[in-house]
Parts: structure tokens; C-alpha cells; sequence
């Protein structure tokens, strides 16, 4: 009896030493409302990029939330958005005003219809188990008031809380920049028959419109002012109010006074250009990918800056688009595009090989990015002493080039890889106090200073096709115009591609726009919001990093390449069904056999005890 006693004074004593942790726990947590957040993005906290962004605001802004309650669905989506509203708010240093409003008379509800917010219609699962569903009706919106200006996100669906945190953000900065008229002007190079941002090519559309990379940023980041620049053969000089460059792939070349001309801009103080180009060159609508080899002169300028572009195509076996395509039997084929890589960090590599370096802002936390038809790339730290260029995509090691003028870069099942094979680099940047690319001085009637003012950026991503969807590009058909454009739909086009066009379009295209994106915050000097960007990015491709990738060889003809293919597919499969059973059987077992070893323990324990 005594020691029955002890024992439940012992336990009373342990049961409200540990309730007292709990209570002092939940009451600091309460005060210091401090979150811990081991997430690779940052998903359950504020990232230090918006934290900075309200704080640094001249004046404070006010964002109201009208919500609707009522379903279990709706009021987990709404305490999720209080929580990151309150965050806010603590990181504003009083600049960030929320408040949350529940309309329920008509005066509230009148008042978030005249802000611009729409009234929508929820649907959940009856709790009761009856297969019913209850309908709640309200609105679900964010007002946004800062000075004078006023704007709105209408809508927030209770489904897809991922990304709230970007566009908030953007938004905020949207309105920051309309009042405070601060706005990054981007020039948009034009007059070489290049692929143009302002292109319907990112989806499949049949010839009758759709979006393009320009209306995209345009539409979702305002706060960008794309302006077109004709370099008229070098006459003009490029207006100093423009932040920073894009140069896309040119259909044809650029005289050396106007390469002079993009110099001359790069080496006033704070500008940035970025060049998505490649030696890989093919019309629209071709859906053979009929491709011929031309730097169109681009080399000179980029060589400059210590990145030599290749007359070269590149072709990667290990991480490149692979489909199967059913045939007439009804059998799979495999076919393949290695001219279209897709870059990932890790897989076994170390860091000075890595294929994507997520720390570059530009491509900051980005797990996966695609670069259609890229050349190679050659570092020329000599040219940059004071800025040495930084390597940020490459190839996998099994790799090669091809410097043939003409290419067949499309899809197809034989394939056969060319030795050597080696790693490839296919996008690289410099920034810092740059030399001029071409030394200075007055040649051609255009004077460069030998050195920029201050820091300049410059990024060369060695892809013809980076900011466009190549499937949709290559299998679109060729577009009409005036008139007939309204009645009929484009001409030819090719069904096959068109439906690859829309796997890879929702796979790729959020990651490249996003990337585009950053690199202009990366140009003009604005990076606080990157790391918000990365939170409405998805899972990347499992890649298999313990597994040996099959070694190429240059005599391996197509039925060796598909063994090798077969037992590459037989290993992965393996570490799948390992895993699988791993997560199934082996941890529960493990809990199984350790609470019986304790109970084996504790009963020995027993017999073992003498009075």
C-alpha cells in the first residue's frame, strides 16, 4: 500500500510538472508568437522578403478581408488566412493594418460588392455521411488600401491555399508602386525576326490567340513597363530611363554597332540585361523541328562579358523530354527530345557541378526548370576580373554536342547519343563593375566608357525557346491575319504536338514564368520577393539519385540504348517497391516489436522484484 501511494503522489507529482510545461509553453507561444518553420520554402511562415515589404512601406496600408464562415472547408481556409494576415501585421512595425469582415447585413455586403469583390457560391460534403452538400454563399476577397490608391484580389478560393503568401505580396507591392509611382521599365529588344515575349506560343491554341509571356507578366506583375526597342542598325542609343534589357532568340544578325549600342547601355550606372538565346534556330509552326546553327553575332557581345556562346547544339541524355506514344498495335513507343533539357539540382552531383543553382536569384528554390534547344557555353573569368561570371544551369555529364549547320531537334525513337559526353553549361551570369565588352572608346560613332559606372548584370541563358512553350510553338499552326483571322482558324498545325504541348505546359510553365520574373527583380536591383515566389511552385520529378544513370557509348546502336533504358527503369522500380514496403510493413513492425520488447522488459522487471 505504501508503495501504490508513492507511486500515484509520484505520477500526480509528473502529471502537473508536465501540464505546467504545456500551459507555460502555450502562454509563451501566445506572447512571443514566434513560429518554427523547417519547410524548405517557408510555407507556414511570412518569408523575410514580405516581412521587409510592409515594413519598409512610406505610409501604412489597410487590408481588409471579407469572408464567409459557416463550412468546416471554408473556416480551415479562413483561419489559414488570418493566421498569415496576423503575421503581417507583426512584421509591419505598425505599417500593415488588417482588419476581417464577416458581411452579414446589407450595408457590409453593399460595401464589398462596391470595393470590386465577387460574390461567390462554396460547396462541402455534408459532415453527416448522407453524400449531401451544403452550399455557402458570400464573398471571399481582399481589399487593399494604400493612400489614395485602392485594389482588390476578387476572389480567393478556399481550395488552393498554396501561393497565397505571392499574391499577396505582389499585390501589395502593386499598389506600393502606383502610389508611390515607382516603376521598373523593361526594354524589350526588337527588329531581328526574334522569337517576340509578346508570342501566343505558350499554349496550345489552335490559331486562335491565347496568351503569351509579356500579357502574363503584364496581367499578374503590373508593376513591370514593357517597352519595345528598335535598335535601328545602331543609330539610336538606347534611352537611359529603361532599367534593364531582354534579349530573345534573333532570326537574324546583329550589326556590331548595335551590339556596341547594348554595351554602351550596360555600362551606365545600376543596368541589367539578360539574352535568352541560342545558336539553335527554327521557324514557327515547323513541326519537324528543322533547326540551322547561327549565333547571329550575339557571341561577340556575350563574349565580352567572359560567357562564350557555341555554335553548337546540345543534346542530354539523362534529363530530357521522354514520351510514350502509343502506336497503331496498340504497343508503346518511347520517343525522345535531348535537345530539351530539364535541369534539376542534386541528383549525385556536387555543388560545383550542380545542374541549377537554386541560390542565384534568379532561379531561387526553383526545382526544376526547362531549356528548349540550349548551345553550350564557355567561362571567360579573364575578360571579368573585377565580376568573374558564375555558372547557374548545366547539362548532366552524359551530355554532347553537335556543330552539324543543319539539325533535326524534334521527337523521335532513334536517337543515337555521339561521344564525347560531359557536362554542358548552358546558363551563367556576371554582376559587379564590368568591363565593356568591347573596350571602350569611340568606334562606329558610339562612345563606351572602358568600365560601368557601377554594378551591372548581365544573364546569358543559352535557350532559343526558354520563354516559350516548344511543343505549342512547333505545333501550332501558322496564324492569320485581319479579318481572316476572325473567321478561320490558323493554317495546318500538328494535333500530336498540340496535346504534348498541354502535359508540359503545366509541368514547366509556372517555374519559367517565375524564373523570368525574378530575373527582372534580379536586373533592376529588386529581389526582397523571391522567396515568396518560390511557395507557389510544385513538387519537381523524382529523380533517383543512388541510381547509376546508364553509361553511353558512342557505339551503343538503338537495341543496346534500350536494355540499357529497361534495366535504368528495373532499378527505379526496384527502390520503389523497397520504399513502398518500407512505409507499409518494416516501420510498423519496428513499433510492434519495440513495444513488445519493452513489455518483455517491464514483466522481467516484475518477476524479478522481491519484497
Amino acid at each position: 500500500m505504501e508503495k501504490k501511494a508513492r507511486a500515484v503522489t509520484e505520477s500526480s507529482v509528473y502529471l502537473t510538472i508536465v501540464a505546467g510545461i504545456l500551459v507555460a509553453a502555450n502562454v509563451l507561444s501566445f506572447s512571443v508568437h514566434k513560429r518554427i518553420d523547417t519547410t524548405k520554402s517557408q510555407r507556414f511562415t511570412l518569408s523575410n522578403g514580405s516581412s521587409s515589404l510592409v515594413k519598409n512601406l512610406k505610409r501604412p496600408i489597410t487590408v481588409k478581408a471579407y469572408v464567409t464562415t459557416g463550412l468546416a472547408k471554408v473556416d480551415a481556409f479562413v483561419r489559414d488566412l488570418d493566421d498569415l494576415m496576423r503575421e503581417y501585421e507583426r512584421n509591419g512595425g505598425g505599417k500593415f493594418i488588417y482588419q476581417k469582415i464577416i458581411p452579414r447585413t446589407e450595408d457590409e455586403k453593399q460595401q464589398a460588392k462596391d470595393y470590386g469583390l465577387r460574390e461567390i457560391s462554396v460547396g462541402d460534403v455534408n459532415e453527416s455521411g448522407d453524400d449531401s452538400i451544403n452550399i455557402a454563399q458570400g464573398y471571399m476577397g481582399l481589399v487593399f488600401l494604400y493612400g489614395d490608391e485602392k485594389d482588390v484580389i476578387p476572389v480567393l478560393s478556399p481550395d488552393n491555399v498554396v501561393g497565397l503568401e505571392f499574391w499577396i505580396s505582389n499585390k501589395i507591392r502593386e499598389i506600393r508602386d502606383k502610389a508611390d509611382d515607382n516603376h521598373r521599365k523593361i526594354g524589350v529588344i526588337t527588329g531581328h525576326d526574334e522569337i517576340k515575349i509578346s508570342d501566343a506560343n505558350l499554349i496550345a491554341n489552335e490559331g486562335r490567340g491565347g496568351p503569351s509571356m509579356r500579357s502574363v507578366l503584364e496581367q499578374a506583375f503590373p508593376f513591370y513597363k514593357f517597352e519595345d526597342v528598335d535598335l535601328k542598325n545602331g543609330d539610336t542609343e538606347i534611352d537611359d530611363t529603361i532599367d534593364a534589357l531582354v534579349i530573345t532568340q534573333p532570326g537574324k544578325d546583329y550589326t556590331e554597332k548595335e551590339l556596341r549600342r547594348i554595351d554602351q547601355f550596360l555600362m551606365k550606372e545600376n543596368k541589367g540585361a539578360v539574352i535568352y538565346a541560342s545558336a539553335v534556330n527554327m521557324k514557327a509552326s515547323d513541326p519537324k523541328f528543322s533547326a540551322t546553327l547561327n549565333t547571329h553575332g550575339l557571341e561577340k557581345l556575350t563574349s565580352g562579358y567572359g560567357i562564350e556562346m557555341k555554335k553548337d547544339a546540345v543534346f542530354d541524355w539523362a534529363r530530357s523530354v521522354r514520351l510514350p506514344v502509343p502506336t497503331q498495335t496498340g504497343n508503346l513507343v518511347w520517343i525522345r527530345a535531348p535537345a530539351i533539357v530539364q535541369a534539376q539540382p542534386g541528383g549525385g552531383l556536387d555543388e560545383a557541378n550542380q545542374m541549377l543553382d537554386q541560390s542565384f536569384a534568379g532561379f531561387f528554390r526553383i526545382d526544376e526548370l526547362s531549356f528548349p534547344f540550349p548551345s553550350s557555353l564557355s567561362i571567360l573569368p579573364d575578360k571579368q576580373p573585377m565580376a568573374p561570371p558564375k555558372v547557374v544551369a548545366r547539362t548532366t555529364p552524359a551530355a554532347w554536342v553537335d556543330t552539324a549547320e543543319s539539325q533535326d531537334v524534334g521527337l523521335k525513337s532513334d536517337w543515337k547519343p555521339k561521344a564525347p559526353f560531359e557536362q554542358r553549361i548552358i546558363a551563367a551570369y556576371v554582376s559587379g563593375k564590368l568591363k565593356s565588352a568591347f573596350g571602350g572608346g569611340n568606334a562606329e560613332g558610339v562612345e563606351i566608357p572602358t568600365e560601368s559606372k557601377g554594378e551591372s548584370r548581365v544573364l546569358v541563358v543559352s535557350s532559343s525557346q526558354f520563354l516559350a512553350n516548344p511543343f505549342a510553338r512547333q505545333g501550332n499552326g501558322h496564324q492569320l491575319e485581319g479579318q481572316m483571322a476572325m473567321m478561320m482558324p490558323a493554317i495546318g498545325g500538328d494535333k500530336t504536338l498540340q496535346q504534348i504541348s498541354q502535359p508540359y505546359a503545366q509541368k514547366y510553365l509556372t517555374s519559367t514564368i517565375l524564373a523570368f520574373k525574378n530575373t527582372l527583380d534580379w536586373l533592376t536591383g529588386d529581389t526582397e520577393l523571391v522567396a515568396a515566389s518560390a511557395k507557389i511552385l510544385g513538387e519537381p520529378n523524382l529523380t533517383y539519385a543512388d541510381i547509376g544513370k546508364p553509361k553511353i557509348e558512342a557505339t551503343d546502336d538503338e537495341a543496346s540504348l534500350k536494355k540499357k533504358d529497361e534495366e535504368y527503369k528495373l532499378k527505379r522500380k526496384a527502390v520503389q517497391t523497397n520504399i513502398q514496403w518500407t512505409l507499409t510493413l518494416f516501420l510498423p513492425s519496428a513499433f510492434a516489436f519495440l513495444g513488445f520488447a519493452l513489455w518483455r522488459l517491464r514483466e522481467s522487471g516484475r518477476n524479478a522484484f522481491k519484497l
